[in-house]
């Protein structure tokens, strides 16, 4: 059986859960991530930046700060460090692809008549309750050519 394939944007907190998560399932994840580094906001963030919650309460809850982490509001180096830690353990980094951002978006395989009968997500794992069409991405490498997939 194919795997599914499914696409991710951005490498930070939340791209890099949903495609542990991904992969747990057996589902063939790619990450665009624009940058060169994971991390999201926490990659670019000030130098003086730092937790606004104790590291306790923003951890994912499968993988644990490291015991050499002692400071209760680590800074967003520390943060980044972290999710690096977590992309490398669980096998995620292997799916990111660096220096690529999503530019475009497109629903094929359904015509407008069935777009315009959906009201909402179908929360089934169907694309829109349907499964009959596909998005097909336009993604720009770090050179700016442009692949459509």
């Amino acid at each position: 059986m194919e795997k599914k394939r499914v696409v991710i944007v951005g490498a930070g907190v939340s791209g890099l859960t949903v495609c542990k998560h991904l992969l747990e399932l057996g589902c063939q994840p790619t990450v665009f991530e624009a940058d060169t580094m994971l991390g999201g906001v926490w990659a670019r963030a000030l130098a003086s930046t730092k937790l606004q919650t104790p590291r306790s309460m923003y951890r994912y809850s499968d993988f644990p700060w490291p015991e050499s982490m002692t400071e209760e509001f680590p800074s967003h180096r520390q943060v980044v460090v972290y999710l690096d830690a977590y992309a490398r353990h669980f096998g995620v980094l292997g799916c990111v692809r660096f220096g690529h951002r999503v530019v475009g978006k497109e629903y094929h395989g359904v015509g407008e008549q069935a777009m315009a009968a959906w009201v909402e997500w179908a929360g089934n794992g169907q694309a829109f309750g349907s499964g009959a069409g596909e998005w097909r991405l336009s993604v720009a490498d770090a050179d700016g050519h442009v692949e459509v997939s």
